[in-house]
């Protein structure tokens, strides 16, 4: 058996990175290296550098100086397309097309990756089930008659739909109440646990941090000032 240090090169690794919006300086000399299955969550003040961090490994971005890599690969190599449909992206306000029905939606990139339709179908249908969402109730009904929480959890199955290796998670569960943050919560735990994908994701909330982190980030000043391994059972 390999030891850890030996093996497979990770799949985002972040080194020696700079990043500035004009004259303001937004990212200096972070690092960051996340493994295969890892959960890796960045907490920090507004303005700090998560989401700009989460750009950057989506090739939304380019860094000003360093090496972001997705996979073993320079992103400044990668064509974007082709990137972002291998990374699943969850935003705080999910953004589903009106005009679309929920499978649609869910269904959207596995269309434009050329799937035949009954395999789209298939597959929206089996991720609606694996977010809570029982086809036979939500497939054909539109974003406007679900609920906050409902059209969250359709942004998620729409993030897997392809089944990318690498997840990005910027504030998913920020415009959410209570309540309905802490079930989203247990949701994507046991989504992880059955998909194994490497996840990165952003909030501002440390307990939820600590909660879905295999390790959790503080990003300061620009730069990563701590990272260790969370306490979460």
């Amino acid at each position: 058996m390999p030891s850890r240090s030996i093996e497979a090169a990770p799949v985002v690794s972040l080194a020696h990175v700079a990043f500035a919006y004009g004259s303001r300086s937004i990212l200096d000399d972070l690092n960051l290296s996340v493994s295969a299955g890892e959960s890796v969550a960045l907490v920090g003040r507004s303005g700090a550098g998560k989401s700009t961090t989460l750009k950057l490994i989506n090739r939304l971005l380019l860094p000003d100086t360093g090496i972001v890599s997705v996979e073993g690969r320079d992103t400044r190599e990668w064509n974007p397309i082709a990137l972002r449909r291998r990374t699943g992206y969850v935003l705080q306000e999910i953004g589903l097309f009106p005009h679309l029905t929920i499978e649609d939606n869910v269904a959207i990139v596995a269309r434009l990756e050329g799937w035949p339709e009954p395999r789209r179908r298939a597959r929206a249908h089996e991720l609606l089930e694996l977010v809570g969402l029982a086809p036979s109730e939500f497939a054909r009904r539109w974003p406007r008659e679900l609920s906050g929480g409902q059209r969250q959890r359709v942004g998620v199955a729409r993030a897997l739909a392809v089944d990318p290796p690498l997840l990005l998670m910027d504030e998913p569960f920020g415009a959410l109440d209570a309540d309905t943050r802490q079930e989203l919560r247990g949701e994507f735990q046991r989504i992880r646990r059955h998909l194994h994908q490497t996840v990165i994701f952003v909030t501002h909330d440390m307990e939820e941090a600590f909660a879905l982190g295999d390790r959790v980030g503080v990003l300061e000043d620009g730069r990563l000032a701590f990272a260790d391994s969370s306490c979460h059972s």
